[in-house]
């Protein structure tokens, strides 16, 4: 498994921890060179790079640079964690159905960088997190797992963020672990997970 990142790796270190995901980022990459995934990688004793995509020409051969790299390491499945690049279709079509992305809100709202801004500005009373699949579109992949959140009256974005965050730290390393032990098939554009045997 790798854990690409690009920021504090919150949702990377509740990968690290879940028992049933482990060994959790046996590579963790980050586009930043000082990103505390990073650093909470090399503490857990796990691999972490940085791939710089400056050191690219485009989008296209910084992906197909980060493919080989994966592949070289025998990485099966990518959890996006806070990865801020989007990537191109290089790279999700070699890892076409085992790379998933969290995403704070119920998807298919508020898509993109900004999800919880964009639901207290619309004025939601719930919102959430999901666990996708990841396609060659922006957070629209077939959707594996989503829990709601309640919107207070009083919630700012970071009062808010931090609860979605509470469950994304559950949900996003139950479903990695449904991942890994293949009980997520997709029919079209589902996600259809199968029962525990």
């Amino acid at each position: 498994m790798a854990v690409l990142a690009s920021g504090t790796g919150s949702n990377l270190q509740a990968l690290l921890d879940h028992s049933r995901v482990r060994p959790a980022g046996r590579l963790v990459v980050s586009d930043r060179a000082d990103a505390k995934a990073l650093d909470r990688a090399r503490t857990a004793g796990v691999e972490a790079v940085h791939h710089d995509p400056s050191a690219f020409a485009t989008r296209d051969a910084h992906d197909e640079a980060l493919a080989f790299l994966l592949r070289g390491r025998g990485i099966e499945l990518i959890c996006l964690a806070g990865y801020m690049r989007i990537l191109s279709p290089v790279i999700v079509r070699a890892f076409w159905g085992r790379m998933l992305n969290v995403h704070p809100s119920l998807l298919p709202a508020f898509p993109g960088a900004h999800a919880v801004r964009d639901a207290l500005a619309w004025g939601v009373k719930l919102t959430g997190c999901t666990v996708h699949l990841v396609d060659e579109e922006v957070d629209h992949g077939p959707i594996v797992a989503q829990e709601a959140v309640s919107v207070l009256e009083d919630d700012d974005e970071a009062s808010l963020h931090a609860r979605i965050q509470e469950v994304e730290h559950r949900l996003y390393p139950a479903a990695a672990a449904l991942l890994v032990e293949g009980r997520v098939r997709l029919e079209g554009r589902r996600a259809v997970v199968e029962e525990e045997p």
